[in-house]
């Protein structure tokens, strides 16, 4: 997560990063360095019309008979994409080269690597597969079809491999292209049992002859899109299976282009937001702001605004949201945030909060909503005490006072007895629901685990981008 060496205004981070100009402008300068274009400018007019930037490129490779059609058209279909495979490429399509291919299939030769890459590469260049983007099944079969893919410019964002071989069971449908299984996936409609046929490949030695020439070729296959490859166990339901694969392609490999974190806790109290605030600020140097202590900040550094706010505090009241979004937004575009990036708890804590944050333009980038039971929640508040002389911290289970003299002085805070903790508890999950449905891109921590878990799974979701969720429309 790496800041920019000066800060943008507010407003235009956040539409740089709404409409991802920084990848866009990242994804450019690799297409030029892939196709070294004569008119670099007029190349680039060009890639922003076709606006294809989230168009699907995804290799579905695997041996015979182990689902990569089946995964290969549902994903068509989800994405609304285009399967190019070796039947389409020669029966299907009317290319230049279709010929000189059909050609080698003919007199049973096998069609050279050189003549599949350039057959490839003229398909995927049609307007179709630019806009819409492309599923490739089955093929790169070896390392030197890779190579030549990647030379074409052909180069997939995600490689998905199916690792299990199911042969005597399969039938396709003429019709519609679907393939079944006699055991895993028998359709329903009768109409279709009766018109599915047997794959004319599926010959004990055909299968035997490609079953090693696969587990021969591939190692060197996954070595050049070890960092696009997911293996996925096809020995599974095969909705499973196809929920994995499509959980993956949805996925954007990080970017190198500039982040800034902007990061929202949102949870019930006694939830770990201030812990993994803390350890956040405290690997990535952004700022750890917590509501509640800057308002007292404010007071205790006798501000005009802290004037304001100090009678709402010292009477226990909340303070108006008109006060703590001052404060809070000459906090958030203050020079550090804007430079490293914060992370927020505290606020905001229903829709209306929400909304006033985005209108002063104070968006976060990813929102985490913790989760706990409440006898959990109970257990952690209401056993915490302090030392009135230290300061120090305590709990009657987890952490207790180490001498007789410090338990004996130890004192709860008024706001951890269990009637007070009821009604904090309340008041969040009674606005928790639209909160969750105004930040739709959060992420759900399960907050009743060992924080370091926790912590792991919630810096995994900021150094990834978010997943794309371009999905076909009826």
């Amino acid at each position: 997560m790496d800041a920019p060496a000066r800060p943008w205004p507010p407003p235009l981070g956040v539409y740089a990063e709404e409409r991802e100009l920084f990848r866009l402008l990242q994804n450019m300068l690799e297409e030029l360095l892939i196709h070294k274009p004569d008119d670099p400018i007029q190349y680039m007019i060009d890639h922003l019309k076709q606006n294809n930037d989230d168009a699907p490129r995804i290799c579905v490779l695997g041996p015979p008979a182990s689902g990569k059609t089946t995964v290969a058209m549902w994903l068509c279909k989800r994405l609304d994409a285009i399967r190019i495979s070796r039947e389409t490429l020669l029966f299907k399509e009317i290319l230049a080269l279709t010929k000189e291919a059909k050609a080698y299939k003919e007199r049973k030769q096998k069609i050279p690597n050189a003549l599949w890459a350039n057959l490839i590469q003229e398909r995927l260049s049609n307007v179709d597969c630019i806009k819409q983007g492309w599923i490739l099944e089955g093929f790169p079969e070896n390392q030197e079809q890779a190579w030549m893919l990647q030379s074409s410019g052909i180069i997939p964002r995600h490689v998905d491999t199916v690792l299990i071989e199911r042969n005597s069971g399969k039938r396709l449908d003429p019709f519609t292209e679907e393939v079944y299984h006699t055991t895993f996936d028998w359709p329903s409609d009768l109409l279709v049992q009766q018109r599915l046929v047997e794959p004319e490949d599926l010959s004990e030695q055909e299968i035997s002859k490609k079953l090693m020439e696969y587990h021969r070729n591939f190692p060197g296959v996954f070595q050049i899109y070890q960092k696009v490859l997911k293996s996925i166990n096809a020995d599974q339901p095969s909705m499973d299976v196809l929920s994995q694969v499509l959980t993956y392609v949805q996925t954007r490999h990080r970017s190198a282009a500039p982040f800034t974190p902007r990061i929202l806790f949102c949870g019930p109290p006694g939830s770990g937001k201030s812990l993994q605030a803390a350890l956040i600020a405290q690997k990535y140097d952004v700022v750890n702001i917590c509501c509640g202590q800057l308002l007292k900040e404010a007071v205790a550094d006798k501000t005009k605004l802290g004037e304001l706010v100090k009678p709402y505090i010292d009477s226990g009241y909340p303070v108006p949201d008109n006060l703590v979004m001052k404060i809070l937004a000459a906090r958030l575009n203050a020079l550090d945030c804007m430079t490293n990036g914060w992370v927020l708890y505290g606020f905001p804590r229903d829709v209306k909060q929400g909304e006033e944050l985005q209108k002063s333009h104070i968006i976060p980038n990813r929102v985490f909503f913790f989760n706990l039971p409440y006898d959990s929640i109970m257990e952690r508040l209401s056993q915490r005490r302090i030392d009135p002389v230290t300061g120090e911290r305590y709990h009657t289970t987890f952490r207790p006072a180490p001498t007789p003299e410090i338990q004996a002085r130890l004192r709860q805070n008024p706001r951890d007895k269990e009637e007070n903790i009821e009604k904090r508890v309340e008041t969040y999950y009674r606005n928790a629901k639209e909160l969750e449905d105004f930040y739709e891109d959060a992420f759900y921590v399960n907050a009743d685990q060992d924080p370091y878990v926790i912590f792991e799974f919630i810096e995994s979701c900021i150094i990834k981008p978010l997943p794309c969720k371009k999905v076909k429309r009826s």
